[in-house]
C-alpha cells in the first residue's frame, strides 16, 4: 500500500514522512509547494500519478489570529481542502486520515472531551476545522478517520517547547500563560499513532491523538526548564488576557482517548514521559542551536511584543507559534 502525506513540510508532516521512511513504507510526502490541497485539479493529478491506498492529510491553515480577519482563506484550506480530498478518496476507494484540532471544542468543560462530544468552536480557525471534519465523515463514512491533536511540539520548526528550551539557556524570569489547560503532545508520538491507524483497516470515525494527562502552558514551561537543568522558579504564571488577541482561546481542551483501546491500539502515553524523551532526542541530534533560533524568531513580533515589562520577557502560546496545531506545511 502506498501512503500519500499532504502538508509534508509542516511540523507533523515531517514526523509522519520520517516515521514511514524509517519503516521502509512505500510513501510519498508532498509539501504545499508540491501539492495545493485547495486545487481540485492538482489533487486529481496527484492521485493519478501516485495512486495512494491511504492519504494522511497534514495540510492546514493554522494561523489562529489571522483567521479572524481572513476566514475565507482559512476555509479554503481547512474546509474545502479536506472535502476535495475526501471526494477523491471516495472515488478511488482510498482511506483518509485527516488531522484536526482541539479548537473544535468551546473549552467550557472540566473533564476530558470524549471523541463523540458535540463540537462548538469559538473562533474562525475552529469553525473551519470542524467543517473539514464534517466533510470527511460525510463523504467517507467507512474509510474516513478524523484525528484531533493539540499543543504540538517537535524538532521541525518553531514551537513552544523549543522556545522554552532556548529561554532556559538565558537568564532572568519568563512569564508564561497559566490559565489555559490542555495536553502537550510530541509530534513523533502522533506520527506513530497515525501509522497504527493506517494499519488498522477497520478504524474509522474520530480519534484523539494527544499525550495523556493535562497541563497549563506555565506547567509545561516549568517542566522544560527542569528537564534541561534550568531553574523552574524563573518561570512566572500570568493570565492569557495579558497578551490580548482577537481569536478567543478555549480555556480547557483536554481530550479523552477511549477509542484507541476499542480499535486495539495502545492509547497515548503521559505527556511528561513523551517530553522527557523528546528533549533527550533534541540533545542527541544536536538541535540546541535551532531551538535558540526559533526563540529569536518567535519573540520578535508576537502578540506580547519583545519584552514583558520590568520583570523580563513574556511568552504566550501565540507568541511562540503554538497556535492550534502547527501541523500544516
Amino acid at each position: 500500500m502506498r501512503w500519500l502525506v499532504t502538508g509534508a513540510g509542516g511540523l507533523l508532516g515531517h514526523e509522519v514522512t520520517a516515521a514511514l521512511a524509517a519503516e521502509g513504507a512505500d510513501a510519498v510526502g508532498l509539501d504545499r509547494r508540491a501539492l495545493d490541497v485547495t486545487d481540485p485539479d492538482a489533487l486529481a493529478a496527484a492521485f493519478t500519478r501516485h495512486r495512494p491506498g491511504l492519504v494522511v492529510n497534514c495540510a492546514a491553515y493554522t494561523a489562529v489570529e489571522a483567521a479572524e480577519d481572513e476566514e475565507r482563506r482559512a476555509l479554503l484550506v481547512n474546509r474545502d481542502g479536506p472535502r476535495h480530498l475526501a471526494a477523491l478518496c471516495a472515488r478511488h476507494g482510498t482511506r483518509l486520515l485527516h488531522l484536526s484540532t482541539d479548537y473544535v471544542f468551546p473549552g467550557d468543560a472540566d473533564t476530558p472531551y470524549a471523541e463523540d462530544h458535540p463540537t462548538d468552536p469559538r473562533n474562525a480557525y475552529g469553525r473551519g476545522k470542524r467543517a473539514g471534519e464534517r466533510a470527511v465523515l460525510e463523504l467517507l463514512p467507512d474509510r474516513g478517520v478524523v484525528v484531533r491533536t493539540a499543543w504540538l511540539y517537535g524538532r521541525h520548526g518553531p514551537n513552544f517547547v523549543r522556545t522554552m528550551t532556548g529561554r532556559a539557556r538565558g537568564e532572568g524570569p519568563v512569564d508564561v500563560v497559566a490559565d489555559q489547560v490542555g495536553q502537550p503532545t510530541w509530534a513523533a508520538d502522533v506520527a506513530r499513532l497515525l501509522l497504527a491507524l493506517g494499519r488498522t483497516p477497520g478504524a474509522r470515525g474520530v480519534f484523539h491523538a494527544t499525550n495523556a494527562g493535562r497541563a497549563t502552558w506555565y506547567e509545561l514551561a516549568r517542566e522544560v526548564f527542569r528537564l534541561v537543568g534550568a531553574d523552574p522558579g524563573r518561570v512566572r504564571p500570568v493570565s492569557g488576557a495579558a497578551f490580548g488577541g482577537r481569536a478567543p482561546r478555549p480555556p480547557y481542551t483536554v481530550l479523552g482517548h477511549a477509542r484507541w483501546r476499542e480499535a486495539g491500539i495502545p492509547p497515548p502515553r503521559p505527556w511528561r514521559e513523551a517530553l522527557g524523551e523528546a528533549l533527550r532526542e533534541e540533545l542527541r541530534h544536536g538541535t540546541g542551536e535551532a531551538a535558540e533560533d526559533a526563540t529569536g524568531n518567535a519573540t520578535g513580533g508576537g502578540a506580547a511584543g519583545g519584552s514583558g515589562g520590568p520583570g523580563g520577557p513574556s511568552v504566550s502560546p501565540r507568541q511562540s507559534l503554538q497556535d492550534g496545531d502547527q501541523f500544516g506545511g
